[in-house]
């Protein structure tokens, strides 16, 4: 079990995607209260359950909001709030041919074309890919079942190792798609949209809009948890704390409308 926070330090679990935001958040929080923020990354599904296991952070950062209402189901945190949106994204490598959305669902079912995602139940971007999976059954139906069977779950099953850099945790998409062993990956616009620039053969590709689904990232305070929690929940709440998440390129849900 995870020790208590110390006075001027609050511990954090996060959602893997959130790896590139928090830092910058953390760091104006600190700036901020001099409040230090620890963090720990992985897939939601798994950080729930090292909670339901008996560790003990002060915040809960997920990237849905069904992990951090399980959390408030069984007493273990309050009620999860809305703090951000992310998009779902198709990243394509060029042998698989994509010119752009409306051609999409056709070369997800295309037989010879590999499909990749992360882990549902495990990792919320792969729940949000069998959401997917679900309204394109709506367009052509059969399609679920044909998705369903070919998805290939490359990433979201474990945690993975500490990141020295903050492109890590998506190394292994990138080779996966460079060695042949996908072709098309579904998963979030923050960390697909910068590997595509950093890749020449790869490029992102919208959802077109009847398979448009989430995400919607909601935070939990533990039970028990130390005070400074709040005030961090509620910085990521503020408009300083969102603007820096807009920045990350997350859809802000507490910002003024741009003139």
């Amino acid at each position: 079990m995870s020790s208590p926070s110390a006075p001027d330090r609050i511990m954090v679990f996060a959602a893997g995607s959130l790896r590139v935001a928090l830092p910058a958040l953390a760091a104006a929080f600190i700036a901020a209260t001099g409040v230090a923020v620890e963090t720990r990354h992985g897939p939601a599904g798994l950080l729930r359950e090292r909670i339901e296991a008996g560790d003990r952070p002060d915040l809960f950062l997920s990237a849905d909001l069904g992990h951090p209402k399980r959390l408030a189901a069984a007493g273990l945190a309050g009620p999860p709030v809305l703090f951000a949106r992310n998009a779902m994204v198709a990243l394509a490598h060029r042998r698989a041919a994509v010119t752009g959305s409306a051609e999409l669902l056709d070369r997800m079912l295309d037989p010879a074309i590999r499909l990749g995602t992360s882990t549902p139940l495990k990792d919320p971007s792969g729940d949000y890919a069998w959401a997917i999976f679900r309204r394109a059954d709506r367009v052509r139906p059969g399609a679920f079942a044909r998705l369903d069977a070919k998805a290939l779950k490359l990433v979201g099953g474990a945690e993975p190792p500490p990141a020295t850099a903050t492109a890590a945790p998506y190394s292994p998409v990138a080779r996966a798609l460079a060695e042949g062993d996908a072709d098309i990956f579904l998963g979030y616009a923050t960390g697909l949209r910068p590997l595509a620039a950093e890749h020449v053969d790869l490029t992102v590709v919208d959802l077109p809009a009847e398979l448009v689904v989430g995400p919607e990232y909601g935070l939990a305070l533990l039970a028990g948890g130390a005070p400074d929690a709040v005030r961090f929940a509620l910085f990521l709440l503020s408009l300083d704390g969102q603007a820096l998440l807009r920045r990350a390129g997350f859809s802000p849900v507490a910002l003024p409308a741009e003139p």
